[in-house]
């Protein structure tokens, strides 16, 4: 009923002060333009940006040697493997292993999981930015994803990381719409893929703190409880294998400074209308698991960048969120150029073997050439005999003087160690040892066959001859005179 009696004299009729304009989640149903045509168009170019030059001139890297030969194994193999060594890469091992018995081992195969893992990342992004900041901000963020070399670089290898960046970008998604079933079951099997994925759960508490719901708090503790209680098996186990990354060193100067930069990048695209749409999901995701990892690190070195890649997923968002705000037909243009400059300068380069830390292929040639029939050969530290999984004719008539028993034998990655009194023994039986070894400054393994090693060629052994490929040494050591 409408309420006609007229208002008390004395009291003149108030009027409410305006609202404020308070940023919020564009809703899908605000825009006529439909989610595949943001989507489509990122996910599109970055398949063919993944699928140019994906076999690298036909070279692989060491961690890819690694991924070739365990997914050629049997399952009971892998799984007797993990045991010892590398478990946190399981997951991705017995992936490869399905995709390698449904088509021929080769380098394609290896890589096309993380070309189509990108080109979802990119299309996830799209439909993020067209969700929070509109469509046009969601096809400019799925666009600068597809530019980014960092991108280009790990859509090409035959590793977890960028399936890794595709599960965190859609469990972003699902975090968005709330659907707390999925996100956790994503997220889960994001952190299975690579534990540090864990650290985006902690980036997306973050997103989730800011928008103050009690409703959606509730609902994302319960989710990263389960995500974080399906993680703990792999987790305790795989503290039982940190010898693995002992490789790693200090973070320099240098990795603070590129987050700080990173960080007033990502704040200043977020001081605007668009960039406040998506600065509480993005601006966390690009700065935190980052800056978790780095200091962590200062206590126990465990920083490697592409171990938080989905770092890229909040710089996209955040950059075409600004370029959606300050669109003018002079940025198109020169957002167009500075593509075309960033690919031209690095997308031919980043498809060369030249483009990554060691060429399995290189070292093996190098070593046939430095050899001669019947040579001694030692692995130092033993994990570089990574460089002969795949290219092991170089090495067959070589005498690996280190080595106990092989992988297979011994259900390891590397094979088996002799004792450091039957590593000496036979290194001073040999007249000539075949070195492959990290080069000098690299962190130095602790293990007593590994100083054995050292201390014996030191002690024992003069360098004939010694030639760099990439990040490894190969040295000619001839055993020296008695007396």
């Amino acid at each position: 009923m409408i309420n006609s009696a007229p208002a008390r004299a004395g009291r003149p009729l108030r009027t409410p002060p305006p609202r404020t304009a308070v940023p919020r989640p564009r809703p899908d149903g605000s825009s006529r333009t439909p989610g595949w045509a943001v989507a489509v168009p990122p996910a599109l170019l970055m398949l063919v940006f993944g699928l140019w030059g994906v076999t690298r001139e036909g070279t692989l890297w060491g961690d890819e040697a690694v991924t070739y030969d365990m997914a050629r194994r049997t399952v009971p193999e892998i799984w007797r493997t993990l045991g010892s060594v590398d478990a946190v890469h399981g997951l991705h091992y017995l992936l490869m292993h399905g995709v390698f018995t449904a088509w021929e081992p080769g380098l394609v195969p290896l890589r096309l999981p993380s070309v189509l893992g990108m080109s979802a990342t990119a299309a996830g992004v799209a439909l993020i930015g067209r969700h929070l900041a509109g469509p046009r901000a969601g096809l400019l963020a799925g666009l600068v994803l597809t530019t980014l070399p960092v991108v280009h670089r790990y859509a090409q290898e035959g590793r977890s990381y960028a399936l890794v960046c595709a599960l965190v970008t859609w469990g972003s998604w699902l975090l968005l719409r709330r659907r707390w079933v999925a996100y956790a079951g994503v997220m889960l099997l994001a952190c299975l893929l690579h534990e540090f994925a864990v650290l985006t759960v902690v980036a997306h508490g973050v997103t989730v703190w800011q928008q103050r719901k009690e409703h959606r708090a509730r609902g994302w503790v319960v989710a990263a409880g389960c995500v974080c209680a399906g993680l703990a098996p792999l987790a305790l186990f795989s503290v039982t294998q940190s010898s693995q990354v002992e490789w790693i060193e200090q973070p320099e100067t240098r990795d603070f400074i590129a987050l700080v930069l990173l960080a007033a990048l990502g704040w200043a695209c977020s001081r605007n209308p668009a960039g406040a749409l998506v600065r509480s999901l993005a601006l966390p995701l690009l700065v935190l698991p980052t800056a978790l990892l780095l200091l962590v690190s200062k206590v126990h070195p465990l920083f490697v960048d592409r171990y938080v890649l989905p770092y890229v997923v909040g710089l996209a968002l955040l950059l075409g969120a600004a370029l959606d705000h300050y669109w003018t037909r002079a940025l198109a243009w020169s957002a167009v150029a500075g593509a075309l400059v960033v690919l031209v300068s690095h997308g031919p380069f980043l498809r060369t073997p030249d483009s990554r830390k060691n060429d399995v292929g290189a070292v093996a040639s190098a070593v046939a050439e430095v050899a001669r029939p019947g040579d001694g050969l030692l692995f130092t530290p033993a994990r570089r005999r990574s460089y002969a999984l795949v290219h092991a004719a170089p090495y067959a008539h070589l005498h690996d003087v280190s080595l106990d028993r092989s992988r297979r034998a011994s259900g390891t990655l590397f094979g088996t160690e002799a004792s450091p009194a039957q590593v000496r023994t036979r290194m001073l039986s040999e007249p000539r040892i075949v070195a492959v070894q990290d080069l000098r400054g690299q962190p130095l393994d602790s293990e007593q066959v590994e100083r054995t090693k050292r201390d014996v060629l030191r002690e024992s052994f003069a360098l004939a001859e010694e030639r760099v490929v990439d990040q490894v040494r190969i040295g000619v050591y001839v055993r020296r005179a008695a007396g």
